[in-house]
Formats: structure tokens, sequence, C-alpha cells
């Protein structure tokens, strides 16, 4: 700690010029640093990964425009909170003192606080400024997000994180070998908290920090992965579109990337089901025997020696030839049965156990194929007569 804070706090930018990366969003010439000299800031939704500097953006837009700036966790509040500092909010508001409202983890409110913020936020009682790691499409409600504007804030680069690294180590009055450095930023992930607290551990107790030290404090990187959030899908979503595109080494990296952080294997064992009939279908039908044997074997022994049973399916597929005939076929006829409804089935396709049901004309006239030449009776409905849905 330096002067009674943890290295993280003591190091935050006292200005816009000293933030670390974000060049796109803090161009000089760009709408929100205008805004900012303008005293014109408006209610804000900051979207980014961890450590991308959210928190810290918002205490220096309050800094700037000389607003008082009140921080919420969204873990550890709700509307109570929230009516205590629009009641002060109101105050300072006659005085002509505008408050920055500033939530961390908005996404975790629910519908019924998020709403108790609009009426807040349209009449200028506060400015909201809001941090989430979620997709905001997803994680905020329309009405407040509509009247918001999205920032979204980039990982930080390895070359923003070894500035920060070499900051970090100078504040402490200790040396960093440049490899160190280097690998500090890399393990860090884009999340510069987790560079300076990595700095300040391998700093304790030591004049000078070389790889060795840094190597000792972890073993692996802390993957950037949550199980339910904007990461677990993007990375889903980069795997199947490998095995798409036939390359099995991209398709690799992204199944170790998901399993070294943590993901169920069965979860993407079933991806795999999915996919060996939406995109392989036709083309190859033992990859569903393939995709549906690697699931059973996940369920069976788990991991770790399902990995290599998840990878010998990932490269089976990718490698595969493809075809979505079945897949396009089934969302099509899926599509009209919701749009027809229930177009009663032609009555020499019906059983007929009952007399009655003999004497309506059912199953009269139907041709049975292994006796009969079956080429002129028609299958579908009357009112979907002639209709392809299958197209080889």
């Amino acid at each position: 700690m330096i002067a009674g804070l943890p290295l993280a706090a003591y190091l935050r930018p006292k200005n816009l010029e000293e933030v670390v990366g974000q060049e796109l969003i803090l161009q000089s010439s760009g709408w929100l640093v205008q805004a900012i000299k303008n005293d014109r800031v408006s209610s804000l939704i900051f979207w980014g990964p961890p450590g991308s500097g959210k928190t810290t953006l918002a205490s220096l837009i309050a800094k700037e425009t000389k607003a008082d700036f009140v921080e919420l966790s969204a873990t550890e509040s709700g509307v109570k909170d929230l009516k205590q500092i629009v009641e002060k909010a109101r105050s300072g508001k006659r005085l002509g003192v505008k408050t920055i409202l500033f939530i961390d983890e908005i996404h975790r409110w629910n519908k019924a606080q998020q709403d108790a913020l609009l009426p807040q936020v349209e009449n200028g009682t506060v400015i909201l400024i809001g941090a989430t790691t979620e997709n905001p499409s997803f994680a905020v409600n329309g009405a407040l997000l509509s009247r918001v504007k999205v920032v979204v804030l980039e990982s930080l680069s390895e070359d923003n994180l070894i500035l920060i690294v070499k900051r970090a180590a100078k504040t402490l009055k200790v040396k960093i070998k440049t490899d160190a450095a280097r690998l500090t930023a890399r393990l860090a992930n884009g999340d510069a908290r987790k560079a300076i607290d990595l700095v300040e551990t391998a700093a304790d107790g030591h004049a000078e920090i070389d790889i060795a030290i840094i190597k000792q404090i972890i073993n692996k990187p802390n993957l950037l992965y949550d199980k339910k959030g904007e990461e677990h899908y993007n990375l889903i979503s980069a795997l199947h579109k490998s095995m798409r595109g036939h390359n099995p080494d991209a398709a690799l990296y992204y199944l170790a990337r998901m399993l070294e952080a943590g993901e169920d294997p069965l979860y993407i064992a079933r991806r795999l089901v999915r996919f060996a009939s939406e995109d392989v279908g036709l083309a190859n039908n033992s990859a569903l025997l393939l995709a549906t044997a690697a699931f059973d074997a996940c369920k069976n022994i788990g991991l770790p020696e399902c990995g290599v049973h998840l990878a010998h399916a990932v490269v089976y597929l990718a490698k595969s030839a493809k075809s979505i005939a079945v897949y396009a076929a089934f969302t099509e006829v899926m599509s009209e049965v919701r749009l027809s409804g229930n177009l009663p089935v032609p009555l020499y396709l019906r059983n007929a156990p009952t007399k009655l049901m003999k004497d309506l004309g059912y199953a009269q006239g139907y041709k049975y194929t292994p006796l009969e030449d079956d080429s002129t009776q028609e299958y579908l409905p009357t009112a979907l007569r002639g209709r392809k849905f299958f197209r080889p």
C-alpha cells in the first residue's frame, strides 16, 4: 500500500492525460472529451472488460466537470440507497451543483431497481454513469438504455499494460526486468488492476522483479471468462465458426480457451452434437455418431480425461465436408408450420383402426409402397402440394 491506499487505487490517473489506453474514445477532438470540456456530459453506460478504466474515467469526468461524485456498487445497494442519493442531489441541484452517480456492475440491478433511475435521469437530478462488463443490450433495461449513451471501452493492450507495470514498479521503488514486465502484462489479460496487483505482490521482499518471481506467483493466466457472460458466447461462437470454416487449428485453440477457463465440457459437447447435424449434416453422417460418442465420454469420465475426446470431435467436425440442407429444410418447414397451422392430414394417409373411421374414408386409396407404385401419391397436406423444403 502507498499512502494508506492499495497500489491500484494510488496509481489511478489524476487527469485525462494520464489515462493509458482508450485512445479511440479519448481523442481530443472526440465527442466525449469535448462534452467534458464544455461541461455537457449526459448520462452514460461504460461497457468494457474488468480493469479497462471504467471507474477511473467516471471519477475523472466528475473531477473535470466539478460535479459531486457518488459511487454505488449494484451488488451492495438498492432503491433505498438511491433515494438517499437523489434527495441530496436535489439539494445540490438547487445550489447549482451537479451530481454524477456512478453505479458499478449496473447489470446486477433488477428491472425495478433500474426503472427507479428513469425519472432521475430524465429530469437531470443525477447524471448517471453505469459500468458493466455485460452487453448492455441484454443487461440494461430498454427504457433506461434509450436514455443513455453507451461508451465501449476496449481491453488494454499489452503495450498499455507494460507501461502501467513499469509505472507501478517505479512507484514501489523496485526494478522490473523487461521480460518480467512483458509476462506480467500478458498474464493480466487486459486488466490494469491485475497487472498492478501482480507487481505489488512480486515486489514484496525483492529489490528486482525477474521472470522467475512472476512465474512463482502465477502458474497460468487468469483468463477472462464468465460462463454466463459476453466472453462465454464470444468463444463458443468462435469455436463454431472455426469448425464451419474447416480450420481445426483455430477450433482447437478456442476449445482449449474454454476448457482452461473452466467451461463445463458437457456444454461444449452439446454444441458439437448440434453442429454435427446443423453444419455437417448429410455430407458426413458419421459426424453425429462421433459427436454423440464425445458427449457420452464427457458425461461418463469427465475432465481432464474427456478433453482429448472433445479435441478429437472438434478436429473431425472441422475437417468434415459441410452440408446445411437438413438444417435449412427443418428451419423452413418449422416456419411453415407456425404460419399455416394445423392443416388436415389427407384421409388416405390416416390410420383407420375403427369401423367409423373406415366409413369416413380414412386410409382409403392409400398406395402401399412395397407392393404398389406410389409415384402419383401426394404426402403433404392439400394446401402445401408441390412444396419443396429439402433441397439437397
